[in-house]
C-alpha cells in the first residue's frame, strides 16, 4: 500500500511540475495615475514660478495637463526595462495640440530632458525620439538627425509607419514596449515604430507639456526584469 501510495504522490508531483513548466508568474502591473491624485509624480516647468497644480490636475478622474508652460511630470520611480500603456485623448471641443510620453529620462533637468520620447503630437502620433545625444536606430527611410536643435541638442528620430490615432477628443490606447536596447510603439493596438540600438539605462516614466490641453485616464507600467 505505502508503495502505491509513493507512486502516486510522486506522479503527481511530476505532472504538476511539467504542468507549470515555462510559465512562471506574469509581471506585476502598476498604476502609476490611481484616479484621485498625484501621488508618486514630480514635475519640472520651464517657469519656475508656476506650481505643478497650475498645470497638471485631477478632474473627474482624469489626468488633465494644461499644455503650458512647457515641462513634464515624471515619476519618482524609474524603470529600465517595461511594458507602458497609456490612454490619452486630446481635450474636447478644443484644437489638439503637442505633449510625449517620455522614457529613461535622465541628466540635468531642462524644457525638455535628456530621455527617449513617444511622441503625441496630434498628427505625429508614434514618432520617435531620443534627445541630448540619446541614441536611437530605425528604419533609415524614416530616421531624421539635427545636430543642435534648440531644446533637444543632438537628436535622432523616427516617423510612425502609419497615422493611427482617433480624431481629436477621442480616446487613444498607446501601447510601449522598453526591453533592453529595443523600444516598440503600438497605437490603438497597430504597431506605429520600432527603434534600437537605443542607450540602456533606469529612468522616470513623464507625460510632457508642450502646448494644447491633453487628458490621460490610465497610465500603468508593467516592470520586466533587467
Amino acid at each position: 500500500m505505502w508503495h502505491w501510495l509513493s507512486i502516486c504522490v510522486i506522479s503527481g508531483l511530476v505532472s504538476v511540475l511539467a504542468g507549470n513548466e515555462g510559465t512562471g508568474p506574469e509581471p506585476a502591473r502598476k498604476e502609476l495615475f490611481n484616479g484621485r491624485n498625484l501621488d508618486g509624480w514630480r514635475y519640472y516647468l520651464d517657469d519656475h514660478l508656476v506650481g505643478m497644480e497650475d498645470v497638471w490636475s485631477v478632474r473627474d478622474g482624469l489626468l488633465v495637463c494644461k499644455g503650458e508652460p512647457m515641462g513634464y511630470l515624471y515619476t519618482a520611480a524609474g524603470y529600465r526595462n517595461f511594458r507602458l500603456r497609456v490612454e490619452w485623448r486630446w481635450a474636447p471641443g478644443a484644437a489638439p495640440g503637442n505633449s510625449g510620453v517620455l522614457l529613461r529620462i535622465n541628466g540635468p533637468p531642462r524644457p525638455l530632458p535628456r530621455c527617449y520620447e513617444a511622441q503625441l503630437k496630434h498628427g505625429d502620433a508614434g514618432d520617435m525620439y531620443g534627445f541630448h545625444a540619446m541614441p536611437l536606430k530605425g528604419d533609415a527611410a524614416r530616421m531624421r538627425h539635427v545636430e543642435d536643435h534648440p531644446l533637444g541638442g543632438k537628436l535622432a528620430g523616427i516617423g510612425h509607419i502609419a497615422n493611427h490615432e482617433k480624431p481629436a477628443g477621442q480616446w487613444n490606447v498607446y501601447d510601449i514596449h522598453v526591453e533592453g536596447p529595443r523600444i516598440t510603439l503600438r497605437i490603438n493596438g497597430e504597431l506605429v515604430n520600432e527603434g534600437w540600438d537605443t542607450e540602456v539605462l533606469a529612468g522616470p516614466v513623464g507625460l510632457q507639456s508642450e502646448g494644447g490641453e491633453i487628458h490621460f485616464r490610465k497610465v500603468t507600467v508593467t516592470p520586466l526584469p533587467d
